[in-house]
């Protein structure tokens, strides 16, 4: 068995557990995010797609509200406090708004769905982030580069199991229970975190970090300290903080142009609220299957060998070929076949690989910078992406007009990730935080 670990996924006998319970971490956030999301589409489309582009701003302006709270309760308290905390608020959410539609489901609106995806997407970016900056902050750049790929196995699985249950579950039951399942999930999720905390794998931290805790307190019980907006104030101060910022931005404004593309020709299927929940849980589900493969295969093996900085060139260049074939073919299946290559790419290859670079960096900046990158400056990317394609499409340009955008952008990312994986590599050959 150990042998199988080491050849496929790189990980060594006493990293196992570690790696699994860290996985089993990633199931459950993944999964109480993917059975919900199938829900979020079909009710924010109550409106029309062009209500949804306003709603990117809307959530990209709650992100940055939200922002300070969470640097606060970074600030203030230890980390698995305020890890528990933040995943426990947004499970009660869910159970607000399950109430809500089982028990009042006659006040259920337009505008309750708006409010509804706004809060998805902030909880969805949290979640998402919480979990690696725990992951960067446990393990060491190494391990990173060898684990990240077999410990994101563990959010395909729960990608995968997401949308499967939204599709079994949805027609049936409604839509209601699958927020009443998330929040179990989330509750799951929790404790897994704190199962992960009590094996004490952690990668010791920088020699700041050292120096600012005392030697007897570990991770769990040192409180970061600092102020609420340290983190923002943290990435316009760092070259290499805001050139991660600008290749999450990029991220997000492809993302969401391929995710409007995907709305438009959902939407043009003409289906009810259930039968759409359905639609996009198994259009998720498909997209999965890849993924999978990729980080069971391929992801731990290609940073070994190829490096961080032409990991991160991979998606990009992915992207340039996915919007020329789909400009020249401009069907639902070619769309879905980018899809899945996007996503398979991103989540098996470039997200671990781009969670790398924080693990050089300080405490808080795992926590506080990470949280407006990957908050407010990917919200920022929705709402850029959201409105360039919707101008696009006033223009009529149509998917060869979105490829002559897309393709240099995508040239402007590759050359933007060969940097950050050779900086990251300069500034650890030297014995210097980025």
């Amino acid at each position: 068995m150990t042998s199988v670990l080491q050849t496929f996924t790189n990980v060594r006998r006493h990293e196992a557990v570690p790696t699994f319970v860290a996985g089993l971490f990633f199931f459950c956030v993944l999964t109480a995010l993917m059975v919900v999301r199938p829900a979020r589409e079909a009710l924010g489309m109550q409106r029309g797609i062009d209500a949804i582009r306003w709603l990117f701003v809307a959530t990209l302006v709650t992100t940055l509200v939200v922002n300070p709270v969470f640097g606060l309760l970074v600030s203030r308290f230890r980390r698995m406090a305020f890890i528990s905390t933040t995943y426990l608020f947004f499970a009660f959410g869910l159970l607000a708004f399950y109430t809500v539609l089982v028990l009042a489901p006659k006040h259920i609106g337009e505008t309750t769905g708006q409010v509804f995806y706004v809060w998805f997407s902030v909880f969805n970016l949290f979640a998402t982030m919480l979990f690696w900056a725990v992951m960067t902050d446990r393990f060491s750049m190494e391990q990173s580069e060898r684990l990240f790929g077999a410990i994101s196995l563990g959010g395909t699985l729960g990608a995968m199991f997401g949308p499967w249950v939204a599709s079994v579950l949805a027609r049936p039951f409604g839509t209601p229970i699958l927020l009443l399942v998330a929040a179990g999930f989330l509750v799951l999720a929790v404790g897994a975190a704190w199962w992960l905390a009590a094996l004490q794998t952690h990668n010791g931290g920088s020699a700041a970090d050292t120096a600012a805790s005392p030697a007897h307190e570990t991770p769990e019980h040192a409180v970061i300290g600092g102020s609420a907006w340290e983190g923002i104030g943290a990435v316009f101060r760092s070259p290499y903080l805001l050139g991660i910022s600008a290749y999450v931005l990029i991220v997000a404004v492809m993302a969401t142009i391929l995710y409007f593309t995907r709305l438009q020709m959902v939407a043009a299927l003409g289906l009810d609220m259930d039968t759409r929940t359905a639609t996009f849980a198994r259009i998720d589900l498909y997209t999965q299957v890849a993924t999978f493969v990729l980080q069971a295969l391929v992801t731990g093996h290609l940073m070994k060998r190829l490096g961080v900085p032409i990991t991160l060139a991979l998606l990009p260049i992915t992207m340039m070929l996915g919007f020329i074939g789909l400009a020249m073919l401009g069907s639902l299946a070619a769309l879905i076949a980018l899809d899945a290559a996007f996503k398979a790419v991103q989540r098996g290859v470039m997200r671990p690989a781009r969670e790398t670079l924080f693990t050089t960096t300080a405490r808080a900046d795992r926590y506080k910078a990470k949280a407006f990158i990957d908050t407010f400056v990917y919200r920022g990317g929705d709402a850029i992406g959201a409105q360039t394609e919707g101008f696009l499409g006033r223009l009529g340009m149509g998917l060869a007009g979105l490829a002559w955008f897309a393709v240099p952008l995508a040239i402007l990312w590759m050359v933007l990730g060969l940097w950050l994986g050779y900086a990251q590599r300069r500034q650890v050959a030297i014995g210097l935080k980025p």
